[in-house]
């Protein structure tokens, strides 16, 4: 049987796919057969990849401004069948959203014009100072978004701030404006990406699995996917290990989410000597 091998990226310093591919390099390595790579991620940084290598697609970007003559190209995607558009929100430089979130707006406009019915908003990492009031003033002087389905994906974390307010987010509610305005739905984002990829049937073909994040803290137990992906494993009764960039759970929360082993392994090199290590375990 498959190892599955299904972390998130590592803050910002790697990529979800390339820390699954550097675990994969170790196991096998080690002699084990080639594992299942299942990168995840949360609705935040990486979402967009993460969905496009599972469910192929095609990238595509838009130039998106703050409204003052600044201006960036903004990467976005199409899923399968191109009935899906996806927007990752935390993709957006900072700059072009400290005083208005019109780029916002505009990305959610051009993922729209792609004739998609579903525009799926990965909204993780959003940060602007307007409650979303630029990015719905975007979206109205194009048309707004008749017959699409908006689907807001959010880590369940009080420092992202899509949530918006009442719930536990700083200023900067895009994902409440964007129900309000739109009747998007606004849904856990760790949860929406483990069942898209597949997850639980993965697992339970797996002979173990393991996850990973750059940090390992008592965040796991509140939404985030690393947890998410550990509690159904262990609900599945398939024996889950983590690799970590830095572990800060203590080992009474470690239990509760009945991780087997947590091994740190902050970069490529060592990701791959952990994977080894813990090879020779499963």
């Amino acid at each position: 049987m498959q190892v599955l091998v299904a972390p998130a990226g590592f803050n910002a310093t790697l990529r979800a796919t390339e820390v699954a591919a550097a675990i994969g390099r170790g196991l096998e390595a080690a002699g084990l057969e080639p594992p299942d790579l299942c990168p995840v991620a949360d609705g935040g940084p990486g979402t967009l990849e993460v969905l496009l290598t599972r469910l192929g697609g095609e990238s595509l970007a838009a130039s998106v401004g703050d409204g003052h003559g600044r201006a960036r190209d903004v990467g976005f995607g199409l899923l399968g069948d191109r009935s899906t558009a996806i927007v990752e929100l935390g993709a957006i430089p900072g700059e072009l959203t400290r005083e208005s979130s019109s780029a916002i707006g505009e990305l959610i406009v051009a993922a729209a014009g792609t004739g998609a019915d579903v525009i799926l908003v990965a909204a993780g990492g959003a940060s602007t100072s307007d409650d979303g009031a630029g990015a719905l003033d975007a979206i109205e002087a194009a048309g707004g978004l008749v017959g699409r389905r908006v689907v807001v994906l959010c880590p369940i974390r009080p420092q992202f701030t899509a949530w918006g307010r009442g719930h536990g987010g700083e200023p900067g509610g895009i994902g409440e404006t964007l129900s309000e305005a739109f009747g998007a739905a606004i849904e856990p984002g760790a949860q929406f990406v483990l069942d898209a990829v597949g997850f639980d049937a993965r697992m339970r073909a797996a002979r173990a699995v393991i996850v990973g994040e750059g940090r390992l803290d008592v965040g796991a137990l509140t939404g985030r996917v690393l947890g998410d992906a550990a509690t159904r494993a262990r609900q599945s009764g398939v024996p889950a290990h983590a690799i970590v960039g830095v572990n800060r759970l203590d080992r009474f929360d470690a239990r509760i989410i009945d991780l087997q082993e947590i091994l740190e392994a902050p970069t490529l090199e060592a990701l791959t000597a952990a994977a080894g290590m813990l090879a020779e375990r499963l």
